[in-house]
């Protein structure tokens, strides 16, 4: 095929979104190793980035700050970026009329979730206007926009007019995750209780989780919480009849911390319904933790078999039997599936869709 593919890694130099960030290194070192015979990886980074992907080629450094290069090619501004075959992990791409037939010019991008859609009100309102506008761009550019499973794929063909260029290419969870050898010292650290439950989701969604840990007589340690959210977690947990001391809530932690606290759950709930990729519970099935979904369709398409997908009014009876008899069977079921999942795949799989391009 001999093509040079250009990834774009705009959140090495600031970090907007841990998971994004995490997503983009791992496809480009899956592009790198899964490259076809006579092809090549580049990446295009703002000015003062780093490259830490090993084997990548030639990086194409522009001369703005990440913030710079958000608003110009959110304006259909590019310069110094070029044609050629470009793909961004994100919205974060440079989105602007070419020719693919006669130059071979390609833009490909991923949404990784619909939250600016279905949840605004989870997101600042700069967020949620750029998403929106960046997705009116690629509706209008790009050749393909992928997603990480078909739920989402659905939803966004009811929200713009994207015809037949979405594409369904799962993630995979962080490179290398696993029980950190220090497990135990970082979850002392972390101040987290002998015997819990991980929920992920809103206050306002994970009302179902606190009472499922109360009954199974465990503590309840919120991840993920957005900065100020902790007594509306509180509350939550006190209405659902968790002791407000047994509840323990922790925003964004490291990929160390994330899989050490993961580790030492009894079980991993998932109570938010907004079609995305499950970057949490994909991370806890790769440890063989009991996962417990509300049962939407992107869990289906990516728990599948590997966890309990349930109502939300049973989320609470599934904790029990999560944490109870049917542990053994979820933490077999829950590795068996995660094997599913790697960057050299999604790498594969981008590489077909430009070839198909």
């Amino acid at each position: 095929m001999g093509a040079r593919l250009r990834i774009v890694l705009d959140q090495l130099v600031s970090v907007v979104d841990a998971d994004h960030a995490e997503a983009a290194v791992g496809l480009a070192t899956g592009l790198v190793v899964t490259a076809p015979s006579g092809c090549a990886v580049d990446a295009i980074v703002p000015a003062g980035g780093s490259v830490p992907v090993a084997g990548i080629g030639d990086t194409r450094t522009l001369g703005m700050a990440r913030r710079e290069l958000a608003a110009a090619w959110q304006l259909g501004i590019t310069p110094g970026v070029g044609g050629g075959l470009i793909h961004s992990p994100t919205l974060m791409a440079p989105l602007v009329r070419h020719d693919r037939v006669h130059d071979n010019d390609q833009t490909t991008v991923t949404v990784w979730d619909l939250r600016a859609w279905d949840a605004p009100e989870q997101l600042s309102k700069g967020s949620v206007a750029w998403q929106r506008g960046m997705l009116r761009r690629a509706v209008r550019h790009a050749d393909a926009v992928v997603v990480p499973s078909h739920a989402v794929a659905e939803r966004l063909s009811e929200l713009a007019k994207i015809g037949d260029r979405v594409r369904v290419i799962a993630g995979a969870p962080p490179q290398q995750f696993g029980v950190p050898v220090d497990a135990s010292a970082r979850r002392d650290a972390l101040s987290l209780p002998d015997e819990y439950v991980v929920l992920t989701g809103s206050p306002e969604s994970v009302s179902e989780g606190f009472r499922g840990a109360a009954s199974a007589g465990l503590d309840a340690v919120v991840l993920d919480a957005p900065d100020g959210a902790e007594p509306r977690y509180a509350d939550a947990a006190s209405a659902a009849g968790l002791p407000e001391r047994r509840a323990h809530v922790r925003g964004r932690l490291s990929i160390e911390d994330r899989a050490a606290l993961l580790s030492g759950a009894a079980a991993y709930v998932a109570t938010d319904a907004v079609a995305g990729w499950p970057w949490r519970a994909v991370e806890a099935m790769v440890l063989g933790i009991p996962v417990v979904a509300l049962s939407n369709g992107s869990h289906r398409d990516v728990i599948a078999d590997g966890g309990m997908l349930v109502p939300s009014a049973e989320i609470a009876d599934a904790i029990g039997e999560a944490t109870g008899g049917a542990a053994a069977r979820l933490r077999v079921l829950a590795s068996d599936r995660s094997r599913a999942f790697s960057w050299a795949s999604s790498a594969e799989r981008l590489w077909g869709l430009h070839a198909d391009l």
